[in-house]
């Protein structure tokens, strides 16, 4: 039997949009699911996004204030893509009304606010997803299945990068994104936050590592409106970015496996260049995020001179099954989130995490933390 969840969305910029998109189209992605999802409300402090939003997609009700949604007892269900230093106040606030919820990383400012949120779910009895969204890519599930089986040895090192141009242009506006007190950290939270994901999910724990940080674009423009995205702003006051425009770490592994991850939102040329390299005592396996559905593989016995063959993720992989018949068919970013969503309805419907949890969440948070304090002190930081 397939029951009706009453879900509302808080925070209706570019992210709020693709969680409401992903929620229509779980239903026709995963007709087995029991659970299927209703917009009742959507909330934007910025004027008539709202109500814009209620006319394009159909939400019953359109608030202002996100207090209004955690009041609503028709919602029992709710996405938080607000922005960061939102995160703890509205994710306490949902957990504590008895409300499931699905929220964007890096789950507030710091490992101390996704960590109070992690226990409010806890203590609520609801269920808590969190928008990791590359590991649910059919060939990073792979890639994961692959690295396990000991197709390539005993894993040796990784290269983790992140790199993108979305701050790069020197107009680019003064918005919460740069600034400690509203954004936390910079690239470390936007981007970082998913390498850490990425190798904790390839690789396990992380045991310690150090860092070097820079901002490289240190005065912006203040924006004299309201803004969405990565908008541009001339003419207004300068003043100063708070957060590091790079990062790059070296990292330490339990298994005894060394990392690199480097991260950056000023590189010019580099339009979401994401992915990773592994590599093992016998083959190494590698990944770009720009090329979904595809694996560089290095299997066999040579070690020297050993060839790398491009394998197309297919059907038995990861949740390819549900979007494409047959391998190398492609696959996009917003059907990342509708797994992603098919992972937080499933979640609420068998109360069981599936997917990106916000324990999760709290270690990649702990990392990022270690990261800003390595930075300053220089030294190696240990990660309990």
């Amino acid at each position: 039997m397939v029951r009706t969840l009453g879900v509302a969305v808080v925070g209706f910029g570019w992210m709020g949009r693709v969680h409401t998109q992903a929620y229509a189209r779980v239903p026709h992605h995963f007709p087995g699911l029991s659970l299927r999802p209703e917009l009742v409300a959507v909330a934007d402090e910025v004027p008539g996004r709202a109500e814009e939003a209620a006319v394009q997609y159909g939400f019953a009700a359109a608030h202002r204030d996100w207090r209004e949604v955690a009041a609503d007892p028709r919602v029992q269900a709710v996405s938080i893509a607000a922005p960061n230093f939102l995160h703890r106040e509205i994710g306490l606030a949902m957990a504590e009304a008895g409300k499931h919820i699905w929220i964007e990383k890096p789950v507030g400012l710091t490992a101390g606010d996704a960590r109070a949120v992690s226990d409010a779910v806890t203590k609520a009895g609801v269920q808590g997803t969190v928008g990791f969204n590359y590991r649910g890519a059919p060939a990073v599930a792979a890639a994961r299945e692959l690295i396990a089986s000991g197709e390539i040895g005993t894993v040796t090192h990784v290269r983790i990068r992140l790199f993108s141009d979305y701050a790069a242009h020197p107009e680019g506006a003064l918005t919460w994104r740069y600034e400690r007190e509203r954004g936390g950290s910079g690239v470390l939270g936007d981007l970082a936050s998913h390498g850490v994901d990425l190798a904790r999910f390839l690789l396990g724990e992380i045991e310690a590592l150090t860092a070097d940080t820079a901002i490289f674009l240190p005065r912006r423009a203040r924006p004299t409106g309201a803004t969405a995205g990565h908008t541009r702003a001339t003419g207004g006051e300068l003043g100063p970015v708070e957060n590091e425009d790079y990062v790059n770490c070296l990292l330490r592994f339990a298994s005894g496996a060394r990392g690199v991850l480097e991260a950056c939102r000023v590189s010019v040329g580099e339009q979401n260049n994401y992915g990773f390299e592994v590599h093992g005592t016998k083959g190494a396996v590698f990944w770009d995020f720009r090329r979904m559905g595809e694996l560089g593989v290095s299997r066999g016995t040579s070690y020297q001179d050993q060839p790398v063959s491009t394998v197309y993720v297919g059907p038995g992989d990861g949740e390819y099954a549900a979007f494409q018949p047959g391998s190398a068919n492609s696959m996009g970013y917003d059907d990342l989130k509708v797994i992603e969503a098919h992972h937080f309805l499933r979640s609420i419907a068998e109360n069981t995490p599936y997917g990106a949890t916000l324990a999760d969440a709290v270690h990649s948070a702990a990392a990022l933390d270690a990261m800003s304090r390595s930075a300053e002190q220089g030294t190696w930081v240990p990660l309990a």
